[in-house]
């Protein structure tokens, strides 16, 4: 079924499903750009998080110069908190920002087929989970697209844009276009596990891990290495830590099902700190303590 979507003039709200790391920056990007933006959460504790972490984020983008505080203002008065999913009816296009977990994805999907318009697409922030799969959820599957942020999601420039197998060209185009209008740049994609960035990034994350667990180095040690030998902003061990432990374990496993050979085998050492609830920065504790 190719359908006739939404086109960028008409796009004037913006659904934003999660307000977690991710989901927060991306409504926050979508607000600085002039959308009207719909932040949905399960629960009201994690949107009055995400909505804060938006407010210090405009409020120090402000401080910086990089805009001025009427425009940080005005920025958080277009994004509107709700935990009613069903009032995403009204939006004009929509991401979803949820748990890297195909389960909690697909009834998300399911779910948005029933509340969005017929005509809106519906874009994913997935960082590995197939497109082609969540399409298949729905009754539009040529309006459902990839739209891979990065975090920080307000200072980075790239957005991996995931073409589904059965994603229309219309579709493609119109993401494009959005994320030019994010001031991102966009990067076409097809449809396989980790798409580019985290096919490639995680198993160096987890061959890291692996160095560590078996004594090669210290984690500080491999950090080093890679900041001042391969000149990497922070090492692999840190990143996997701002990642969040539980997301690369996620990940690995996406690539190791998917892809089904055995060098994505995610470290032991990850599975054990993972189990531990050390998952990194947010924890407080994972190769390093914060």
């Amino acid at each position: 079924m190719q359908g006739t979507g939404v086109g960028m003039s008409e796009i004037q709200t913006v659904g934003v499903l999660g307000a977690g790391t991710m989901g927060n920056g991306i409504a926050h990007v979508f607000a600085r750009s002039g959308f009207a933006v719909r932040l949905c959460e399960v629960e009201q504790r994690f949107l009055d998080r995400g909505l804060e972490t938006i407010r210090k984020n405009l409020g120090r983008e402000a401080e910086k110069s990089k805009i001025t505080t009427d425009e940080a203002e005005a920025a958080l008065a277009r994004i509107a908190g709700t935990l009613d999913r069903a009032s995403l009816a009204e939006c004009d296009f929509i991401v979803e920002a949820a748990t890297e977990r195909f389960e909690i994805k697909r009834e998300i999907f399911r779910d948005l087929e029933r509340i969005a318009r017929p005509e809106v697409i519906l874009a994913s922030n997935t960082s590995s989970i197939s497109i082609t799969k969540l399409a298949a959820q729905t009754q539009r599957p040529d309006r459902v697209i990839g739209m891979h942020f990065f975090n920080p999601v307000p200072m980075m420039k790239l957005v991996e844009v995931i073409r589904g197998l059965a994603t229309a060209q219309s579709t493609f185009d119109m993401v494009k276009a959005l994320g030019e209008k994010l001031g991102k740049t966009p990067v076409e994609v097809n449809d396989a596990p980790g798409f580019v960035s985290n096919r490639v990034l995680m198993p160096l994350l987890n061959e890291a891990m692996y160095a560590v667990m078996e004594g090669v180095a210290t984690a500080e040690a491999v950090d080093e290495v890679f900041k001042l030998g391969m000149a990497h902003p922070m090492g692999p061990l840190t990143l996997a830590d701002f990642i969040g432990l539980d997301v690369c374990l996620d990940i690995m496993r996406v690539l190791h099902d998917g892809l089904g050979d055995p060098k994505y085998r995610p470290c032991p050492l990850l599975i054990r700190m993972v189990d531990a609830g050390w998952l990194g920065k947010k924890s407080g504790r994972g190769f390093y303590s914060y």
